[in-house]
């Protein structure tokens, strides 16, 4: 079991990543995505993490598309958070994917996050909460047990948006040019005031989105 005090700090993670290039940060896990030689070589990835999750006794999140290998390691027993069972559960599986032949497309994996503006999110929480199943997280917003839907979080604020729901999406900074771009081109409206932390999306009709990056996101130890 992890404890609090192993939480890194974001100067600690910084400097792990920059033996791991494969991975990235992002909301308190490790994540990268394996694009095996085939969907054979894929299980065969999942079959080598499986055997060390076992071992260590720490499971990441993990998703197969036919080729590709998902992963995302976090210490849920120490907040959800990045500890160094996380570095070393990466370190390894790195091995093993360099051993299958896979390669690396951290780029690929990005996270969703719902938003709702409220001006009491007390007042409605529960009953998303009841309804998606989900429990509550560290920061009070709702998280999926099973890692598979996008997290939900209440912006408390006492001017809510006409339309009080947005999505963020989360991708890591060093791939997040491309997609700003190609967002512009689209004839979106961009707003910059927070950048690199997020870009407030916005389209022809007024529903806004959030383009954000690790930025601004790391742990607070």
């Amino acid at each position: 079991m992890a404890a609090t005090e192993d939480v890194l700090t974001q100067e600690q993670v910084d400097a792990a990543l920059t033996e791991l290039p494969d991975w990235r940060y992002r909301l308190g896990g490790l994540v990268t995505v394996y694009k095996a030689p085939s969907a054979a070589a894929a299980l065969e990835l999942i079959a080598a993490v499986g055997r060390l999750a076992e071992e260590e006794n720490h499971h990441p999140d993990l998703d197969w598309r036919y080729n590709r290998v998902f992963l995302r390691y976090s210490s849920h027993d120490a907040g959800d958070e990045v500890t160094r069972r996380d570095v070393a559960a990466a370190t390894a599986a790195g091995d093993a994917a360099a051993g299958i032949g896979a390669t690396a497309e951290p780029g690929l994996y990005r996270t969703i996050e719902v938003a709702i503006d409220s001006e009491d999110p007390a007042a409605i929480s529960e009953v998303w909460r009841v309804a998606l199943g989900y429990r509550r997280g560290s920061s009070d917003d709702l998280v999926d047990p099973f890692g598979r839907g996008p997290t939900l979080w209440f912006q408390a604020t006492s001017a809510p948006n006409p339309n009080r729901l947005h999505l963020d999406i989360h991708r890591s900074q060093a791939e997040s040019g491309s997609v700003l771009e190609k967002t512009a081109a689209t004839g979106a409206l961009m707003n910059h005031d927070h950048a690199p932390n997020w870009v407030v999306v916005t389209d022809a009709q007024g529903n806004r989105l959030c383009l954000c990056t690790e930025t601004g996101h790391g742990p607070e130890t």
